[in-house]
């Protein structure tokens, strides 16, 4: 068969684009990271990882590829944890209280009250020198750790009165096994029980607990309010969520990769915060809806409850965590003071 020129315009255009077509896709990206972590797609971490990505694409050129694996796909957090130390996993986002028993030091957020009430003064102390500290904490653990992300704040339920201070007195809450928050509750005058937080809504109806605390998404999105008589907004307890990287991947990239990661994490707190706020707003209109009754503790309550427990918490930490967990607490004590 005779080719005409029109014949072999096509052709040679068919071939030019096939070539580009394999090229682009063979060499789509020159780094490339799975990210797993435990949240549903439609959560804040997730919808903010969708974003972190796209950043980090664009920005590199399309050298540098995340893909983001929700709701323990790749395991749980422990064995993405240990997946990042090893290599089998290029990062996962955890929650830092999953990551105690990994890193003691990042146990400093399970302290009552560590952050300021003003969500602008608690960003400034995760972007300031503790948060850095507390970041390079992760360095001699096999990980890089490269960003602090808020989400969420913790609140009490209890199917007995929340009415003040010393309403906790000889109540049973539910907690997770960590000393700190058994120091909590202590210091309040009530008991903790530590227990799996899948037996925790069968615990709250059947009366093995009285209450327990969490943010107010998770308590709506678990039902609990449907098994617990009352819940004060107290916004006690930090959820913060750290990002991290297997050091040979991380360190396998150009330090101007690097940076645009890192950037990128932080560019889009003020987004993250703002879907959080919004998922709690909601989560709060649909409790109020039910009979559980609900009371917002007042700025007073809030300095009583931190007065009563903080010390208590904070030397259980220091007992846990060490010279390193001392030394963290006065760059967090001197960063917190400047910032009230």
């Amino acid at each position: 068969m005779l080719f005409t020129p029109s014949h072999l315009t096509r052709r040679a255009l068919l071939v030019v684009s096939t070539l580009a077509l394999t090229s682009s896709t063979v060499w789509a990206a020159d780094f490339t990271a799975k990210i797993g972590h435990l949240e549903s797609d439609q959560q804040s971490r997730h919808v903010h990882l969708l974003k972190v990505a796209e950043l980090v694409k664009d920005r590199t050129n399309g050298a540098v590829e995340f893909q983001i694996f929700p709701s323990a796909q790749l395991g749980n957090q422990r064995e993405m944890t240990e997946g990042v130390q090893l290599g089998t996993l290029e990062a996962t986002v955890s929650p830092a209280a999953f990551i105690g028993g990994f890193n003691p030091v990042v146990s400093i957020l399970d302290i009552p009250f560590l952050l300021p009430a003003d969500a602008d003064k608690a960003q400034a102390l995760r972007e300031g020198e503790f948060g850095a500290a507390l970041l390079d904490s992760f360095s001699t653990k096999g990980v890089v750790a490269v960003a602090l992300w808020p989400n969420g704040l913790k609140n009490f339920t209890s199917n007995k009165p929340l009415e003040d201070v010393d309403s906790f007195k000889g109540q049973k809450f539910r907690t997770m096994d960590s000393k700190i928050l058994i120091e909590q509750f202590d210091a309040l005058g009530a008991s903790a029980i530590a227990l799996p937080f899948g037996e925790l809504y069968t615990s709250l109806q059947t009366g093995v607990v009285d209450g327990q605390e969490n943010p107010l998404d998770t308590i709506q999105r678990m039902k609990f309010d449907e098994v617990q008589k009352y819940l004060v907004v107290s916004e006690h307890g930090a959820m913060e969520d750290v990002a991290m990287f297997n050091p040979a991947w991380w360190n396998s990239l150009p330090e101007e990769y690097r940076t645009i990661i890192t950037d990128a994490f932080n560019e889009v707190v003020p987004e993250l915060r703002a879907h959080k706020a919004a998922a709690v707003e909601a989560a709060l209109a649909a409790i109020k809806e039910g009979d559980i009754n609900v009371r917002v503790a007042s700025d007073d309550e809030k300095a009583a409850l931190r007065e009563k427990m903080y010390e208590k918490a904070k030397a259980a930490y220091v007992e846990r965590a060490g010279d390193a967990g001392k030394n963290l607490i006065a760059v967090y004590e001197k960063a917190y003071s400047e910032l009230q």
